[in-house]
């Protein structure tokens, strides 16, 4: 037996340096994000468009599918940023829920940094804050399990 889903929108939003050399498939409409994996990358700037896409087609009955090259710094940055500004969770709580799905989840410095000033936008506080530790600056989450790392 063959199970067939049917949504009335599907959306894919990719967040990688190059586009994929083939189309998506039919019925499904794309949005592709050409931005490196790097500290300084400014994915802050897609958080609202990815976001709302996410919501409308929520709220249409449809799926989208984020992602990036590995799932776990590009794509989860915009997932995180979507249940802030839509599922009115702080920053701590749109991590956690994430990192529930999927535990692999790390934005890099410079994301968790748009993350911070993105949720001051929208709530007017942060629930995350960098501090300093030995292999630099880091979100305070991730403060226990770097205590015994060194840098390289």
């Amino acid at each position: 037996m063959r199970w067939i889903c049917v949504y009335e929108s599907v959306w894919s939003c990719s967040v990688t340096e190059t586009r994929w050399s083939c189309p998506p498939a039919a019925g499904v409409e794309h949005i592709h994000i050409p931005l490196s994996d790097s500290p300084g990358s400014p994915l802050i700037d897609h958080f609202d468009r990815v976001s709302d896409i996410i919501q409308r087609t929520a709220e249409g009955g449809g799926r989208t599918l984020v992602h990036c090259n590995a799932g776990v710094s590009r794509s989860s940055a915009l997932c995180i940023a979507f249940l802030m500004r839509h599922g009115g969770l702080s920053l701590l709580e749109a991590h956690g829920t994430v990192r529930t799905s999927r535990p692999m989840v790390r934005p890099n410095v410079g994301f968790w940094k748009q993350l911070i000033r993105y949720e001051m936008v929208l709530r007017g506080c942060n629930s995350v804050r960098m501090v300093p530790s030995s292999i630099g600056e880091i979100p305070d989450i991730y403060e226990e399990e770097s205590r015994n790392m060194t840098a390289l």
